[in-house]
Order: C-alpha cells, then structure tokens, then sequence
C-alpha cells in the first residue's frame, strides 16, 4: 500500500510539473513576466514561490520543519525574475529538491511525524498537503498562460467540444488498471519535456 501511494503520488508531481512546463513553452519570455495588475502574481512570480516552498518543505524532508528559518516567502512574492533562464533554474531546482525527497521515503521510515510550523503531519498528509498547493499554483500558471494566449492557447486538457470522443475513446477499451498519468507520462518524454530535465 505504501509503494502503491508513492508512486501514484509521484506520478500526479510529475504531471502538474509537466503542464507547468507545457505552459512555459507556449509563451513568449516577456509573457512569462505579465501581471494583469500590481496585485496580481506573474507566472515567474508563482515560480518563485513554488520554488521557495518547495526548497523549504523538502530539503531534511524527514528530520527539519518543513518551515525552514531560511526561508524568506515574503520575498518570493517580489518580481524579480528577469529572464526565461532564471525561471527554468528555480522550477528545476524546486522540483528536483521534491523528488529527492519523495525518494528517501521508504517502508522503514514510513511512519514518521513530518512537522510543518511545528503541526505533525502523517507522511501522506505532509504529501498530500503538498501536492494540493501545488496543484492550486500550477492551475494558476496554466490559467495565466490560457489569458495571454487567447485563441492560440494549445489544450493542455480535453478541448472544447471534444468530450464526447474522448470519452468514447476511453471507454472503448477494457476496464484494467492504469493511473490517469500514463497517457502523458507513461515513460515517453516529448521534446518540450526534454527541455526541462
């Protein structure tokens, strides 16, 4: 059960990092900076953030608070990434820190308390709080990146007015097991994926 959790969960990481980068890769570096208002975030700004939170809830993911002393999350919120370059370096930073994290979870430690801001969290609750956070921002990005894009924003999901084939596509194979990320993942990088590992 717990192999079977860990691998789903490091499945779904792995597919919100994907429609992150799918996003990156339909914008031009400008648009990667946009804000629709001073109070609004740019798709580096939720970088940045996602970058720092990750670093700080999965570096000594077992032993530390996941709310390190270091971590300045007021200053993840200022705009000051200028350049594709620079965004690419801190996603790739902040994801690598989560994976080697989720890697060093094994059945013998399994059953340690994780503590964020001194709270105790269960392994899949520290997890699971994750992956949700992570999901809320990617969403965002991916939202942002639909705006600027307007009528040529590329589906990153079912397109509109495709429901009805996708579905019977779907249900014209044989119930089996198979996590909803092997259509996307399953082992076959695309060449935008490249770009980023």
């Amino acid at each position: 059960m717990q192999k079977n959790y860990l691998e789903g969960v490091r499945k779904q990481f792995e597919y919100y990092k994907m429609l992150g980068e799918k996003t990156f890769c339909q914008l031009e570096d400008q648009e990667l900076l946009w804000q629709y208002n001073e109070a609004s975030n740019s798709i580096a700004i939720i970088v940045k953030h996602l970058w720092g939170n990750m670093l700080s809830r999965w570096t000594d993911f077992l032993t530390t608070d996941g709310e390190k002393e270091w971590r300045d999350r007021e200053g993840e919120f200022v705009a000051d990434i200028k350049t594709r370059t620079e965004l690419i370096e801190k996603w790739n930073e902040g994801w690598a820190c989560v994976f080697e994290a989720l890697d060093s979870i094994n059945e013998s430690n399994f059953d340690t308390t994780i503590y964020i801001r001194n709270m105790g969290h269960t392994i899949p609750e520290a997890v699971n709080r994750q992956l949700a956070h992570y999901a809320y921002h990617v969403g965002q990005i991916v939202y942002t990146g639909r705006m600027i894009k307007g009528e040529d924003w590329q589906s990153l999901s079912i397109p509109k007015g495709k429901s009805q084939e996708y579905n019977a596509e779907k249900f014209s194979k044989p119930k089996r097991k198979e996590h909803f990320t092997d259509e996307f993942l399953g082992g076959k990088k695309n060449s935008e994926q490249d770009s980023f590992s």
